[in-house]
């Protein structure tokens, strides 16, 4: 009697350290979603600049010299270089595969700021930069985009 008592409590003892151990939280990757909630409250402290933009292997980070952006938290972006502004939109998301993502739209058709309109893959985030991955969909192109706080 004493042996099936003893069993019964190191079953339940076993039991109740799995329960604890196999938590289910949703299928939330917390590190995405950390990194989407990082850019958003980093975004909106200050002016940014380029400091690097590759596009498919070719630097093209010149074609931003003299830009500041301002992201707004209403989603609004305004960069300018002190004579010429212009207007774009920026949002956040986690995509289907659970990568995190920037989306930055400046709805030019032509030239550098139609090149930065893209999905961004949000690569690192802290206070002073946010490093995005751009793959494109059609040939695989790679492009690198780093915002540096100003």
């Amino acid at each position: 009697m004493k042996y099936n008592f003893f069993l019964a409590i190191i079953a339940l003892m076993i039991l109740s350290f799995l329960s604890l151990s196999c938590s289910n939280d949703g299928n939330i990757d917390h590190t995405n979603s950390g990194n989407v909630s990082q850019l958003q409250d980093a975004i909106i402290q200050g002016n940014w600049k380029i400091t690097r933009f590759i596009e498919e292997g070719v630097n093209q980070t010149s074609n931003y010299t003299g830009f500041n952006f301002t992201f707004n938290a209403n989603g609004s972006v305004l960069a300018t270089n002190g004579s010429t502004p212009l207007n774009g939109t920026w949002t956040t998301s986690i995509s289907s595969s659970g990568t995190p993502k920037f989306l930055l739209n400046f709805n030019i058709s032509n030239g550098p700021f139609d090149e930065i309109s893209e999905d961004w893959n949000i690569e690192t985030v802290s206070i002073s930069l946010i490093d995005l991955k751009h793959v494109s969909g059609g040939d695989g192109s790679i492009d690198l985009l780093l915002f540096t706080k100003v």
